[in-house]
């Protein structure tokens, strides 16, 4: 499944989706809206542009790290502290390849997956820019 979504990722059912024959390994990113002085968070997407680039992006983990599933969830809307901002979950023969290719995964989505970020602090809101991980 690659998906932008207002909704909350079904991570019980994407780690369910994920136990495949030859599956040895799982590994789950959930990336949360953390409370860094932050009251709430708006996600803006291109999302056909974005949804295309997950998809190029699942499939080159694939063959790179020889993957047998990937599942990358994004929402957009808006999000307060605690909430799933972005759920990636990786099945893989070993968990060298799952580990290697969640890692490849997120960091190509942050550099440049066209997918913005408003952050709305108790002092004032600004969008951020490049990766603040």
């Amino acid at each position: 499944m690659i998906s932008i979504q207002t909704e909350d990722a079904d991570i019980g059912g994407l780690i369910a989706a994920a136990r495949q024959p030859g599956t040895g390994a799982i590994v789950v990113f959930d990336g949360i809206v953390r409370d860094d002085d932050i009251r709430e968070m708006e996600l803006e997407a291109y999302r056909d542009v974005a949804e295309k680039e997950l998809a190029e992006i699942a499939g080159q983990a694939m063959e790179k790290f020889g993957l047998i599933s990937v599942d990358i969830v994004h929402r957009v809307g808006r999000l307060r502290v605690g909430d799933n901002i972005l759920v990636i979950v990786v099945g893989a023969g070993h968990r060298k390849e799952a580990y290697e290719g969640s890692r490849y995964i997120i960091e190509r989505i942050k550099a440049g997956v066209p997918i913005w970020k408003k952050e709305i602090r108790r002092d004032g809101s600004s969008w951020v820019e490049g990766d603040r991980g």
